[in-house]
């Protein structure tokens, strides 16, 4: 996404988008870093425009942007669509932010807490745990994203599989997701699977 978000009706658009945008709870660290075009899950506000409660948070697309996004990667989205999809998108990325706190609290310090460097969609990319969940007979997830957080000055990453959850019966129509959230597989990583794994 470019640093001024382009926010012009796309050729073609059926009817007009919203061009308002949300804070996150999700805090940017100060040395945000862009990892290249992507809506997701936050892009950060050109400053002319910042508003006072934005400055430290990340802040996700406009109805108008996540539209021209789809676009740019050449999916075929509907503008009718986008008063739904654009707060179920941003709803995900809250609960995946929830996650990584939750793992993160394994390394409460003195610091201000974790916040999100960079984030990176990979959705072509298999991880090796969905690669094998799938030789077991279970679906693959339909995106994969890296998020980067900056722990007290250091940069850790953490993967998130995204999978179709079960359907309540009783709403059908409701999306539901399964969020697989982890640290990357490094050694401190790996350590902090095992500690969770075994619940100390």
């Amino acid at each position: 996404m470019p640093i001024v978000p382009e926010q012009a009706a796309a050729a073609g658009q059926s009817h007009r988008l919203s061009t308002q945008r949300t804070v996150s709870s999700i805090p940017r660290a100060d040395r945000y870093q862009a990892a290249g075009p992507s809506e997701c899950p936050a892009l950060h506000e050109d400053g002319k425009d910042a508003k006072p409660e934005s400055k430290d948070m990340w802040i996700y697309p406009s109805e108008q942007m996540f539209f021209n996004a789809m676009k740019r990667k050449s999916w075929s989205p509907q503008s009718d669509d986008m008063k739904t999809v654009v707060p179920i998108h941003n709803a995900v990325n809250e609960r995946c932010w929830g996650h990584i706190l939750e793992w993160e609290s394994r390394h409460a310090s003195a610091c201000s807490g974790p916040r999100l460097l960079r984030f990176e969609g990979k959705a072509k990319e298999v991880t090796p745990k969905a690669r094998l969940r799938s030789l077991l007979g279970y679906q693959l997830p339909f995106d994969r994203h890296d998020w980067t957080v900056d722990r007290c000055g250091k940069p850790v990453r953490y993967v998130i599989d995204f999978y179709e959850g079960k359907r309540d019966e009783r709403n059908p129509l409701a999306p539901s997701f399964y969020l697989d959230v982890r640290p990357a597989l490094t050694a401190e990583g790996a350590y902090d699977r095992v500690r969770r794994f075994l619940g100390f």
